[in-house]
């Protein structure tokens, strides 16, 4: 069951200033999707990583991370080092993985700290072996086989030539190959079926060269529907934040965990015929109310929602009149008069609210881009219904063909770990 949608969010302990821009971050929302994932997948044989890339996709590192781990994840996935090291500084424990750093990147902690390094080329194998051998440690790698989204990875036909230098790398553990899925969001699984069968050659060809890795190729989209791409290890990003991975809407009781708000800070009557805003492109038909809320495209909200979009105020949706502006917006209220302090949704789970991808369809784009851009220095952050950290629990993710520690070089000591628990 998954967490109450109906109650209000709680407001700031007394004496605390209400911020005039919030996003409201529900652990619980994220932990019920990550074990709902991560029960799917475990239903197929298959770990999880919980992306957390991007500030946990705007909703906050450290916090999701912990929640995640908390829920079933016993991967996570950063993208970049500096997230990374972040959640190693603050003590999380768990198998990490990176793929795409400069080549400059500090190769040598990332190894040093246990972290999973995906490779796409052999400039990029010679790179990180080269830290590898630096360090004494055996770096542990994911080579990544483009099979068809054209962007990062190594391409098929350099892919034999990959497998076989990785082989006989002595620095390097190839742990896994992977890729990733263009159009596992569409009805049509027809580019998904190429991309199976491109990641099917991809594993005989790396078997041929020596090689047993384990494989993961599913993002949310296809940790919902294709059961089949499971394999060892499932990549669950925005599906992890309550957000409908599918272009038609699934049938998982995905949560959304993130809720926008502010308050009103003023509200007036104006007779018709006035016009409100800049370049008065809306004009009152009859006497109403206004409500001035204290946000603007400065704070998240895309300006070309102006006269579009609708907010959620005393349980109802009223609609925004005039532009957006860089620091506030109006709202008509019709005959209802809220007080300066009722709080305002702009966008969240609350039931009949607007949510992230109302906005992100009136904008012409997707709701991993609204969610991702309101992680603002304005923006005020809280996380609710957190969790103490777990007890101490040094294990990691392990897949089938997996260690669940970092491979050190026989010829060397190994070091005592002084990490916290995860």
């Amino acid at each position: 069951m998954g967490p109450d949608r109906t109650a209000p969010f709680r407001a700031p302990p007394d004496g605390e200033p209400t911020p005039r821009a919030e996003v409201v971050i529900d652990l619980a929302a994220v932990r019920h999707n990550i074990t709902l994932l991560s029960s799917l997948a475990a239903e197929s044989g298959a770990a999880t990583m919980a992306v957390v890339k991007a500030d946990a996709y705007g909703h906050g590192l450290l916090p999701v991370a912990r929640a995640a781990l908390s829920a079933g994840a016993t991967w996570l996935g950063t993208c970049d080092l500096a997230s990374a090291f972040e959640l190693r500084e603050n003590g999380i424990s768990a198998r990490l993985f990176s793929w795409l750093d400069l080549p400059n990147a500090d190769y040598i902690r990332a190894i040093t700290e246990d972290i999973d390094l995906s490779v796409s080329s052999l400039e990029e194998l010679l790179i990180i072996a080269g830290a590898a051998h630096s360090s004494g440690l055996i770096a542990r790698v994911h080579l990544k086989i483009d099979t068809g989204l054209w962007r990062n990875g190594c391409h098929p036909e350099q892919w034999p030539e990959l497998t076989r230098a990785a082989a006989t790398q002595p620095a390097v553990e190839v742990v896994a190959i992977w890729s990733h899925l263009a159009c596992a969001d569409e009805t049509d699984r027809s580019a998904t079926d190429v991309q199976a069968e491109r990641f099917e050659d991809a594993y005989r060809v790396a078997r041929a060269a020596g090689l047993e890795p384990a494989r993961h190729i599913a993002n949310s989209a296809a940790t919902l529907t294709r059961l089949d791409l499971h394999f060892d290890l499932v990549r669950v990003g925005i599906a992890a934040y309550g957000l409908d991975p599918l272009v038609r809407k699934s049938t998982a009781d995905l949560q959304p965990a993130m809720t926008f708000r502010s308050s009103v800070v003023l509200t007036k009557r104006i007779p018709p015929g006035e016009s409100v805003s800049y370049g008065s492109t809306w004009t009152a038909q009859q006497e109403t109310t206004l409500a001035l809320v204290p946000v603007g495209y400065a704070d998240g909200i895309p300006r070309s929602l102006s006269g579009r979009m609708a907010v959620w105020i005393d349980g109802r949706l009223k609609q925004v009149v005039g532009r957006i502006c860089m620091d506030q917006l109006v709202v008509d209220c019709g005959d209802d008069q809220p007080r300066p302090g009722t709080e305002v949704i702009l966008f969240g789970s609350t039931r009949g609210a607007p949510t992230a991808r109302d906005w992100a369809n009136m904008a012409g784009t997707i709701d991993y881009e609204i969610v991702t851009g309101m992680y603002r220095p304005r923006v005020h952050r809280r996380h609710i219904n957190n969790l103490p950290l777990p007890p101490h629990n040094s294990s990691r993710g392990v897949l089938k063909t997996d260690t669940p520690s970092v491979a050190w070089r026989a010829d060397l000591p190994r070091p005592p770990s002084d990490r916290s628990p995860s």
